[in-house]
């Protein structure tokens, strides 16, 4: 019997043809998809790379980072003013946040700029600046969250941000921020820095907070730690002005959680120019002196009790 006479066998070896070229179509359809989707991203990929305004920005941003390296802060509030302004023409970042071609390459540019701005208003020592920096930041943390990778530079931002608000005893809007963090980001060094300091600063605990000083999450973080020593040490000689007569420079030294007297005296001539220093003890006695007396009104006081007691008869 030859090839082909059964029917069978016939039917078996159309069946295993017809498999085998649906086997090769189905690879040719997968070769040219992916053909195309590779086609499609060098195109994208291109159109990126060509986009005039990006850029531009590019080039702006390069060299405003430059300056920042070399200390020239004000080339880098110029080169900021001009990167702002570039910025607004991207219809892909907040509020609008448009699905553009170059969506995910704008906002990340976006991101790091006012990134690189806010740190630029810490080095320049301009908390205005900061607010106002940290605010057109804010948005690519959040609304943009799922839109970009992470950033290395959020938590630390964060951080600075919660220190901003404590040294300028704003309590509320500090545990406000808080609330909106994740429980992972209230585990990062940098948040609960800030975290342990605000407590350390409502206990009264002034030698916790002074020594935090040393113990900083971020470099960045020791302009907003130097004003808060600087308000931990106003809040302990106001105290101690009101407490005592004089102290003994030692005393008022430790008190003042100074290292040195070298320090203590720097101090109290910038500060307190008022308090004298003779013999080895700092006298507050002249701070006290020129200090308004207010006159407590005695007889205003007790007519006052009096007309008190005769309204309180009359309902009895």
């Amino acid at each position: 019997m030859g090839i082909g006479s059964d029917p069978a066998q016939n039917g078996a070896l159309k069946k295993v043809k017809f498999l085998l070229e649906e086997q090769v179509k189905s690879a040719t359809k997968v070769t040219i998809s992916n053909f195309s989707k590779q086609i499609q991203r060098r195109k994208l990929k291109k159109k990126i790379v060509m986009d005039p305004k990006l850029t531009e920005v590019s080039q702006h941003f390069e060299r405003f980072k430059a300056a920042l390296v070399r200390h020239d802060y004000d080339s880098c509030n110029n080169l900021l003013s001009q990167l702002k302004v570039y910025l607004t023409g991207f219809r892909s970042l907040p509020p609008l946040f448009e699905d553009t071609p170059n969506a995910v390459h704008e906002l990340t540019i976006a991101r790091d700029i006012y990134e690189h701005a806010v740190l630029l208003s810490v080095k320049v020592e301009d908390q205005d600046a900061f607010e106002r920096d940290f605010f057109q930041l804010k948005p690519y943390y959040t609304d943009a969250r799922n839109r970009l990778p992470p950033s290395p530079q959020e938590y630390p931002i964060l951080g600075l941000n919660l220190l901003r608000l404590l040294v300028q005893n704003r309590i509320a809007e500090f545990h406000t921020e808080l609330e909106l963090l994740s429980t992972s980001a209230l585990e990062n060094p940098c948040i609960k820095h800030a975290v342990e300091l605000e407590q350390s600063f409502m206990e009264g605990a002034y030698n916790r907070v002074l020594s935090a000083r040393q113990t900083v999450p971020h470099e960045t973080y020791g302009y907003f730690m130097d004003l808060l020593a600087k308000t931990v040490r106003d809040e302990i000689a106001g105290c101690s002005e009101k407490a005592y007569d004089y102290l003994s420079i030692n005393d008022a030294r430790q008190m003042l959680l100074f290292s040195s007297d070298q320090e203590l005296l720097d101090y109290v001539k910038e500060e307190h120019p008022e308090w004298e220093i003779t013999n080895g003890v700092v006298y507050f006695q002249k701070a006290k002196e020129s200090a308004p007396c207010k006159e407590i009104p005695s007889l205003q006081l007790i007519n006052q009790t009096l007309s008190y007691a005769r309204e309180l008869e009359r309902i009895v």
